[in-house]
This record gives C-alpha cells, structure tokens and sequence, in this order.
C-alpha cells in the first residue's frame, strides 16, 4: 500500500526551478533518495530555498558546534515537538555524524538518560528550554553553557538551531510529512561504542 508523502500536492523534480532541482539532485545522490519533505515543500519554491538556505546556514557551516551536536540539538527538540519526520530523518543523520548507532534513540526518548558528556548535556538543557520555555531564558543559563566550554557564537547556534527546527517540526506536522522509509536503517549497522 502506498501512502502519500504529505496531505499537500507533492512537486516531481523535473517540476522545480532548475537550481532547487539540482539541489535537490545533489543531496539525492549523497543519500540515495530525495528526502520527502523537499517533495512536500516543493510546491512552494520560494519558501523551500529559503528553506534550504537557512537549513544550511545552521547546519553546514564551518567551526563552532560539530556537525554530531548540531543533530543532536535536532533530535531532541524535534522529540519534544512530536515530530516524526524530523525525529526519523535526523535521528538517522545523527547515527552517521556521532558514528554510533544508540545515540539518536537514546536523545528521541529521553535525553536525560542517554549517554551523553557533560558538554552535550548542558547544550540539550539549554535547547530544550528554548524550545518549550523560550520566555524563561536568563543569564544563568548562559553562564551554564559559558561554563561548559561554549563560546557565544555557539550559543546563538544552539537556539538558533533549535528554534528553526521548532518552525521545521511544526510545518512537517502541519502537512503530515512522511519519513521516508530509508531513514529507518541508516547508521544502525555502526559499531557500538563503549
């Protein structure tokens, strides 16, 4: 049985402006599909490169939190937003980037109770409070992250990260975008780490 990808109208590739098809071309050809939620959105262009843009302006760049932190941040606060598709999607990138294949069940669960630095811990803290109690922000919880080695940039990231997948985690469950079925297997086969 098939089941549709989300209950908006779905866009082909060969429907998109030439750069998002190639994009999209291009992340396909890294992972070996195209990621639903960039057929979902795609019935917005404008939005979906904006989108994208902000996506990796967050996640991709250079320097600062590791790409296996940037996941982690997404997991946990695509968790508490009841989000499937990014729990799913991401949890699978976050298997990859941390190379280890417990990790993103441990944070979708219950990250308090996973395995995690001291580091990690007081950034999950810090973007599960952005997350749900954003108003309750004060300097204590900056001196926290101070306290733990992280600088201010990677501050701003930390919520910055989390706020843009709040918006992600709302939109994909607003179009009851589906995880495609491939993210379910990637990064399980790791070697488990001690």
């Amino acid at each position: 049985m098939t089941k549709d990808i989300s209950r908006f109208p779905v866009v082909g590739l060969e429907n998109l402006p030439t750069d998002l098809a190639d994009r999209i071309a291009t992340i396909a050809e890294k992972s070996g599909f195209v990621p639903n939620v960039f057929l979902a959105m795609a019935h917005r262009p404008d939005e979906l490169r904006a989108f994208m843009d902000y996506h990796d302006a967050l996640m991709e760049k250079p320097g600062g939190l590791t790409k296996a932190e940037r996941e982690m941040i997404v997991v946990a606060t695509s968790a508490a937003n009841d989000c499937q598709y990014c729990v799913v999607a991401h949890g699978a990138i976050l298997r990859i980037r941390a190379k280890n294949p417990l990790i993103a069940d441990q944070v979708a669960v219950n990250w308090r109770k996973a395995d995690l630095t001291p580091r990690e811990a007081a950034m999950l803290r810090y973007a599960l409070k952005v997350a749900l109690r954003a108003q309750e922000i004060e300097p204590a919880d900056h001196s926290a992250l101070a306290e733990a080695g992280f600088t201010q940039d990677e501050i701003w990231d930390i919520g910055a990260i989390t706020a843009f997948f709040g918006l992600s985690n709302r939109i994909v469950n607003m179009a009851t975008i589906r995880p495609n079925d491939e993210f379910y297997s990637l990064g399980r086969n790791l070697p488990i780490k001690d």
